[in-house]
């Protein structure tokens, strides 16, 4: 498969990008930074330079043309203030999505966030994230041109991964590996019978393939 990957360079982006290379997966990583492009090599990935909050539709297309599924992993970050969450989370994510449909690349998978809403009240920094966030994932939701599946991972860890995950339409809060939401997203690309279901995830007791082909075609 070729999969292009939007936020090539986040920690969970490179860490799926080393998964799907080591599978024999051809990989693209949009990033935004030359001077990031040898940490895409350096894990089996083709670094594209793109700027997704001013690049055109067009443009982001070029780059999707001829894949078989594309995976949303941008993120303003934690560092970032309320106009980039606008401007990255939910615009970015919208562009990549109608990029997509413009390339015809069915498969698409998003990375999301457990409690995002478009309705979520507050005005803090984070409110405004889970509110982008919730925006874009229903405008993914409603384009028919798209097998889609949203993935909402708890909080996020970087203790090493344990193969063993709760994925479910609802798993209430709890932590989670960057490894294991990258494991879960090396199946998901791949488990079309996945297409339509937003999940969440979190540790759990169950294996990642297991736990993907449970929820597969519900």
């Amino acid at each position: 498969m070729r999969i292009v990957i939007a936020g090539g360079h986040g920690q969970i982006a490179l860490r799926l990008e080393r998964l799907l290379s080591a599978r024999g997966d051809e990989v693209a990583g949009i990033i935004r930074k030359a001077e990031q492009s040898d940490d895409l090599r350096a894990v089996g990935a083709e670094p594209v330079l793109l700027d997704l909050e001013s690049a055109s539709v067009e443009e982001v297309a070029e780059q999707l043309r001829g894949a078989d599924a594309a995976v949303f992993a941008a993120g303003a970050g934690p560092g970032s203030g309320a106009a980039r969450k606008e401007t990255v989370d939910k615009g970015a994510a919208v562009l990549f999505a109608d990029a997509a449909v413009r390339a015809g690349v069915r498969r698409f998978v998003v990375v999301s966030s457990m409690g995002a809403n478009p309705a979520h009240r507050g005005d803090g920094v984070f409110d405004v994230y889970l509110r982008a966030k919730g925006a874009a994932d229903a405008y993914v939701t409603r384009q028919s041109a798209l097998d889609w599946t949203i993935l909402r991972p708890g909080s996020l860890t970087d203790a090493p991964g344990t193969g063993l995950v709760r994925l479910e339409a609802h798993t209430g809060g709890g932590a989670v590996t960057r490894d294991d939401v990258a494991a879960v997203l090396a199946e998901l690309v791949d488990t079309s019978a996945t297409a339509g279901l937003t999940l969440e995830l979190i540790g759990g007791s169950t294996p990642v393939g297991v736990a993907v082909k449970s929820v597969a075609g519900n």
